[in-house]
C-alpha cells in the first residue's frame, strides 16, 4: 500500500477567534486539513494547527521525500520525513505538516486493518473521556451568558482562557474568576488558562503564584500558561509552590523539546497538541514518557474534528487520561462529520472503536470550508 496522492485542504470560514489581540476573522485560515489517498484506494485524513499556505510551502520540502512511500508505517515514514529535513525543519510549519500526514496515516492503516486507532497504538485502556469546553475569558456579563450556553450543551468541564484574564489587574482577574464559578456551581469543573505564550506577555513567577493561591480559593483545576513558554526555570519554581497544578507545552514541537519539560518537572500537565507536535506517532511516545515520570498529559485541542477525533484516539490508549480539549463553539468540529461528536449525560464523549480515526467526513459540509 503506497500514497498515490496528497491533498491541502485549508479551512476557511468559521475560524474562532483565538485570543491574540488582532484577534481572528472566520475567513482567516488557521487550520488545514492534508488528506492522503492510497494506492488501493483508502483515504486518511489529519489536521495541522498552521494556515494553508505554510502547509503548502512545507509540502513543497516533503513531497519527494513521500512519493512512492508505504501508507501502513505512519511511525517510520514520519521520522523519515523528520530525520531528512533535519536543516530546513526542525520545528514549525514543517512539523505542523509532518503531524497532519501522521494522523492521515495512521488513519489510513487502521482503516487497512479494520482497528481503531487506540489498538494499534498499544491497546484501549478506555471508551469514554471528559470533553472539557474551552473557550475564551470576556466581560463578566458576557462570560456569564456564555457560560450558561455551555453548560446548557452538557458540558461539566470548562476551561476559561486568555484575554482579558491577567491583562488588568487582580481584582478584575479575581471577579472574573468570581463570576465563572457562581454561574456553572460546584460541579462544574473550571480549569484557567493565562495564555502566556501571547506575545510580551509581561508576568513572571510572583504574578503566578500569587494568581495561583486566588485560583485555589475556587477550586480550580489547573492553571496553565502562567508564563512565558521558554521559561523553563520560572514553570520549575511555580509548580514547586503552587496551590494548584501547572500545565503548559502546546506550543512546543518534537519530542526531544519535550523531554526536559518531564524530566524536570516542569509543569504537573504536559500538554501536546497532535496537530503540530509531530502527530499520534510522537504524542504517543509522550504520553509513555509523561507517565513514566508521573507527570499527567492532556493534549491540547484548539482544534478541528480531525484534530479533536485523534485527541480521542490517543486518550483511549494512553494508561491515564482524564480529559480532552473541546474548542467550543466551533463550526470545523461541530459541522464537518457525517456524525457530530455528542455529550452522554454524564458530560462524557464516547471514543469510537470503528476503524482508523472511528469518523466519516461530510463531504459536502467539508465544500463549504474549501470553497471560501
Amino acid at each position: 500500500m503506497k500514497i498515490a496522492n496528497v491533498e491541502v485542504i485549508p479551512l476557511i470560514g468559521a475560524t474562532v477567534d483565538g485570543g491574540w489581540p488582532q484577534g481572528h476573522e472566520p475567513e482567516e485560515n488557521l487550520h488545514t486539513l492534508i488528506e492522503i489517498t492510497s494506492d488501493d484506494g483508502i483515504t486518511g485524513i489529519g489536521s495541522c494547527f498552521t494556515s494553508g499556505a505554510l502547509i503548502r510551502g512545507a509540502m513543497e520540502l516533503l513531497d519527494p521525500l513521500l512519493a512512492g512511500e508505504s501508507t501502513v508505517e505512519p511511525e517510520r515514514v514520519t521520522e523519515k520525513l523528520r530525520q531528512a529535513t533535519f536543516w530546513q525543519g526542525r520545528g514549525g510549519a514543517v512539523e505542523h505538516a509532518i503531524s497532519g500526514i501522521d494522523i492521515a496515516l495512521w488513519d489510513i492503516m487502521g482503516k487497512a486493518c479494520g482497528q481503531p486507532v487506540s489498538r494499534l497504538l498499544g491497546g484501549i485502556y478506555r471508551d469514554r473521556i471528559k470533553p472539557y469546553g474551552s473557550m475564551l475569558f470576556d466581560e463578566p456579563d458576557v462570560l456569564r451568558t456564555r457560560l450558561q450556553e455551555t453548560v446548557s450543551r452538557g458540558f461539566k468541564a470548562i476551561k476559561l482562557g486568555w484575554r482579558p484574564f491577567g491583562r488588568r489587574d487582580r481584582k478584575f482577574d479575581e471577579l472574573l474568576i468570581r463570576t465563572a464559578r457562581s454561574t456553572v456551581g460546584e460541579d462544574v469543573e473550571l480549569m484557567v488558562d493565562a495564555g502566556g505564550s501571547e506575545q510580551f506577555w509581561p508576568h513572571g513567577v510572583n504574578w503566578a503564584r500569587e494568581t495561583a493561591k486566588m485560583l485555589a480559593d475556587y477550586d480550580i483545576v489547573w492553571f496553565e500558561e502562567a508564563l512565558p513558554p521558554d521559561d523553563i526555570e520560572g514553570y520549575i519554581e511555580l509548580t514547586k509552590t503552587s496551590p494548584v497544578p501547572i500545565a503548559g507545552g502546546e506550543v512546543l514541537t518534537r519530542r526531544q523539546s519535550f523531554i526536559p519539560w518531564i524530566e524536570r518537572r516542569a509543569v504537573d500537565i504536559i500538554q501536546p497538541d497532535c496537530t503540530k507536535n509531530g502527530g499520534l506517532s510522537e504524542s504517543r511516545r509522550l504520553a509513555w514518557l509523561a507517565f513514566d515520570h508521573n507527570v499527567q498529559m492532556v493534549s491540547h485541542g484548539w482544534n478541528t474534528a480531525v484534530g479533536l477525533a485523534a485527541d480521542l484516539q490517543l486518550a483511549a490508549a494512553m494508561p491515564v487520561a482524564r480529559y480532552v480539549e473541546y474548542l467550543t463553539p466551533c463550526a470545523y468540529i461541530e459541522n464537518l462529520f457525517v456524525e457530530p461528536f455528542e455529550l452522554d449525560a454524564e458530560g462524557f464523549l464516547q471514543i469510537p472503536t470503528r476503524p482508523g480515526l472511528g469518523f466519516e467526513i461530510d463531504r459536502d459540509k467539508l465544500e463549504t470550508f474549501r470553497r471560501r
